[in-house]
């Protein structure tokens, strides 16, 4: 560790911003995390659907994702909506979306979203083996309720396959055998046994612990105005009284990250993606593996005797109001594909909303930007923010350090675009 950059100042107490407090500590810096949200708060990291995917090699920017936006916009319960607004920023970003939406941009950026989401799984196995927080290694099921379906899912499968991944294409019977606990309406299903599963509450509670017991400061309840600069480097950031002063920053703010960034002159594409969730405390089914309804593009997750149901993309600015369309839509999508659940079943159960930060590529930024030589971002993460958790604080700890990085990170540029 260079003793010049000992203090270490991270704007963003979700998983990004406490992966990277946690690594930074472990190589001798001294972290201090502001974070917005009152302590333990309810942000992005805490209500999803609790993956860990290197499954999810294909990036959101990918062939066929325009068309299928379009057709999904006309529905109000569709599991993807974007807000109609006059704004020059969604506008580029839409523009750049539909630029990386090509089959050459899958081969340039597949292996690296495998060689990311695997080596934060082989590190979530590394935190799990040093304080148990329900790490399930069960694999995860791409239910497919058509035979186009599963036809589209096997290609996937071929592909993932190509690259070193495991997957296993199944018939209905099969991934009935595969998880035997849950009734289901399918066609069939492809089987990726490297994906894992937790409860991202008890995740995010032990990463805050080791945090604090590794000497680690969390300040809550802080927005963060201004920063300060001194000869192009950030010197201190201030909001409200506050001031907290470093030799390194790291930016992981999540969806509020372009908003942080504008007041350093950096304009950074990124948009956020509302995704809702709902929790049933005692399902009539409790499955082991967790899935996804893939014509319904519904997550669903075991934890701990508890069954999380996520889903939607919903592109409208920095709003946590909740669309009771979006809910009914992943609500009604529940019988087709498990039929011993009944709409009766989610009467009573809070809606949670999240907003993920989506980049127009869909590769996260994890780099210094340009000019600004102290400042580290992690950010656009979109739907793997838990699932890059670790990898993206480990990479923050190399940037910091000076250290190389397990692979080269060149795609997750800060100012490619």
């Amino acid at each position: 560790m260079n003793p010049r950059k000992n203090r270490v100042v991270i704007l963003g107490g979700g998983v990004i911003g406490l992966c990277s407090a946690y690594y930074a500590l472990q190589r001798g810096f001294q972290v201090t995390v502001i974070e917005r949200e009152a302590a333990g708060g309810d942000n992005c990291s805490m209500g999803n659907a609790g993956m860990i995917v290197p499954s999810h090699f294909i990036p959101l920017a990918a062939p066929g994702m325009i068309s299928k936006g379009l057709r999904w916009m006309i529905n109000p319960e569709s599991p993807f909506y974007v807000r109609p607004r006059v704004d020059l920023a969604l506008a580029r970003w839409g523009w750049l979306f539909y630029r990386h939406s090509t089959a050459r941009h899958v081969e340039q950026t597949k292996e690296l979203l495998r060689d990311l989401n695997l080596e934060s799984r082989r590190l979530f196995a590394e935190l799990s083996a040093e304080e148990d927080f329900g790490l399930q290694k069960r694999g995860m099921l791409m239910l497919c309720k058509t035979a186009k379906g599963l036809d589209e899912e096997a290609e996937v499968g071929a592909a993932a396959r190509e690259i070193g991944l495991e997957a296993e294409v199944l018939d209905a019977a099969a991934a009935a055998k595969l998880d035997p606990g849950i009734t289901m309406d399918i066609a069939g299903a492809v089987y990726f046994p490297q994906d894992c599963h937790l409860d991202p509450a008890r995740f995010m509670a032990s990463l805050r612990k080791r945090v604090i017991a590794l000497g680690g400061q969390i300040q809550s309840g802080v927005e963060i105005g201004n920063f300060e600069l001194k000869g192009g480097s950030v010197t201190a950031i201030t909001g409200k009284g506050h001031r907290f002063e470093g030799d390194e920053f790291v930016l992981a703010g999540g969806s509020w990250t372009p908003e942080l960034m504008k007041k350093l002159g950096i304009h950074l594409p990124l948009q956020a993606g509302k995704g809702y969730s709902l929790t049933l405390p005692n399902p009539p089914e409790l499955p082991q593996v967790c899935s996804i309804f893939v014509e319904a593009k519904v997550a669903i997750t075991p934890m701990d005797g508890k069954l999380r149901f996520a889903g939607t993309m919903e592109v409208g600015g920095l709003d946590l109001s909740i669309n009771p369309a979006r809910v009914r839509g992943i609500v009604k999508s529940v019988h087709s594909y498990f039929p011993k659940f009944s709409e009766a079943d989610f009467e009573g159960v809070k809606p949670w909303a999240g907003l993920r930060p989506v980049s127009p590529d869909g590769i996260p930024y994890l780099g210094r930007p340009d000019g600004i030589p102290n400042l580290v971002v992690a950010s656009g993460h979109a739907m793997m923010g838990l699932s890059l958790g670790p990898v993206s604080g480990r990479l923050v700890a190399d940037l910091l350090d000076d250290a190389e990085p397990f692979r080269p990170i060149e795609q997750m540029a800060v100012g490619r675009f």
